[in-house]
C-alpha cells in the first residue's frame, strides 16, 4: 500500500462530507454529525496506517543502501497530522454529536485549514523531483482561506457557513484527487530519469506507460 491510497481515500471522504453538508445544511442533525464523525475517524486511521506502513517500508530500503555502501535518497513519508486531526474530530463527533452540533462549523473549518496546510506540505515535497505549477499553489490558498474566514467572521445562522464548507470540502476533495495522481506521476518519470538519463521524452512517457499498466494489473490480481 502507498501514501497515494491515503490521499485517495482522503479525498473521497471530504468529497462525501461536503455532498453532506451541502444537500443536508438544513437538517444538520445528530446523525449528519455521527456520520461525518465516522468518515473523518475512518479517514484518519488509514492515513496513520499508511503511514507507518511506508515509513518502515522507506526505513528498510535506507537500511538496505547504507548496508551496501550507496547513499539513502528515499524520504520519509510526511507525519499525517491531518489524519491525526481526522481521527480526534470523528470520535468527537461520533460519540458526544448533540454536544458539539453547535461547533461543528468551527471544527470543519480547522479541518480545512488542516487539509490546506498538509496541501502545502506535499507540494514543497513535489519540489524535490520536479517543477510545480503555480496553479498547483493557488487551490490550498483557496482552502485556506475559507477555512480561515469561516473561524474570524462568525454567523449567527450556521446554514450559510456549513454550505460554503460542504462546496469546499468538495473543492478540497477533488484538488486532493488531483495532487495525488500528478505527484505520483511526477515522481515515477522523475525516478526513471534518474535510472536512464539518456532516455528521449518518447521513451519514457512509453517507460510510464507500461509501468501504470502492470501496475494496474497487478492491483486488479489482488
Amino acid at each position: 500500500m502507498k501514501v497515494i491510497q491515503s490521499s485517495i481515500i482522503r479525498a473521497i471522504v471530504a468529497i462525501a462530507v461536503g455532498v453532506l453538508l451541502v444537500m443536508y445544511r438544513e437538517e444538520t442533525t445528530v446523525w449528519i454529525t455521527i456520520v461525518t464523525g465516522v468518515l473523518f475517524f475512518i479517514s484518519g486511521c488509514v492515513s496513520c496506517i499508511l503511514y507507518f506502513v511506508e515509513r518502515d517500508k522507506t526505513g528498510r530500503e535506507n537500511d538496505r543502501k547504507r548496508f551496501s555502501g550507496e547513499a539513502p535518497e528515499e524520504k520519509l513519508p510526511t507525519f499525517p497530522f491531518v489524519g491525526i486531526g481526522s481521527i480526534i474530530l470523528g470520535i468527537i463527533l461520533a460519540v458526544m454529536p448533540g454536544s458539539f452540533i453547535t461547533w461543528v462549523v468551527y471544527i470543519l473549518a480547522a479541518i480545512l485549514i488542516l487539509g490546506a496546510i498538509n496541501q502545502f506540505v506535499v507540494l514543497a515535497s513535489a519540489r524535490r523531483f520536479a517543477h510545480v505549477p503555480v496553479a498547483y499553489w493557488f487551490f490550498p490558498v483557496v482552502t485556506l482561506s475559507t477555512g480561515i474566514f469561516i473561524i474570524a467572521k462568525p454567523m449567527e445562522s450556521a446554514s450559510f457557513p456549513l454550505k460554503i464548507i460542504g462546496w469546499c470540502m468538495m473543492f478540497y476533495g477533488v484538488v486532493e484527487l488531483l495532487n495525488a495522481f500528478k505527484i505520483k506521476q511526477m515522481k515515477r518519470t522523475y525516478n526513471l530519469i534518474e535510472q536512464n538519463p539518456t532516455s528521449t521524452d518518447e521513451e519514457l512517457d512509453e517507460s510510464v506507460a507500461v509501468e501504470e499498466k502492470t501496475e494496474s494489473t497487478n492491483m486488479n490480481s489482488v
